[in-house]
């Protein structure tokens, strides 16, 4: 019995974990997942680089997504949530203290802060899958409550073939 727990811990030791470029895991912290709508995405906070950083894995091509403009060295992001396709990602930065829910669009490969003087904290963002809502928290009443922003109908959905699902 002592054998097969010693067995156990040195399969799971870091030396074990695949590493290189390509590798999802890696032995620095890699935290807070977030999976896209097709399951072919996933967004986490790294310090891979020695920096906090939201990176992106394409799980089918097995490589890392670029992400330009995203992650900030004056700046904190975490909490990643994905759209279906990973098109969208909403997230929270943390610059100067002050937390905000930031979208970034890898079309256009930009972000837009969302709650830019909103009165009170925010945390754990989370994208619908055509990207039109975020549902948030917030303490704005004074305790944590949740709320939805509606991005608007005039904006670019995250629709896997371009029509609009036939669900009511």
């Amino acid at each position: 019995m002592g054998w097969g727990m010693m067995g156990l811990v040195v399969a799971c030791s870091p030396a074990t974990l695949p590493e290189g470029p390509a590798a999802l895991n890696s032995r620095y912290t890699d935290e807070q997942p977030a999976l896209s709508g097709n399951g072919r995405f996933v967004a986490f906070v790294s310090n891979r680089d020695g920096t906090r950083q939201i990176m992106m894995y394409d799980l089918q091509q097995r490589q890392f997504v670029d992400l330009p403009r995203l992650n900030r060295p004056d700046a904190i992001a975490e909490s990643p949530s994905l759209s279906y396709t990973g098109r969208y990602i909403a997230y929270i930065v943390n610059n100067l203290g002050t937390p905000t829910i930031e979208l970034y669009d890898r079309v256009i490969r930009r972000s837009q802060v969302l709650t830019l003087g909103y009165r009170g904290w925010v945390r754990n963002p989370h994208i619908s899958p055509e990207g039109r809502y975020i549902v948030f928290e917030t303490s704005r009443r004074g305790q944590w409550d949740v709320e939805v922003l509606d991005r608007g109908s005039n904006i670019e959905l995250d629709i896997p073939d371009g029509t609009l699902s036939s669900q009511p």
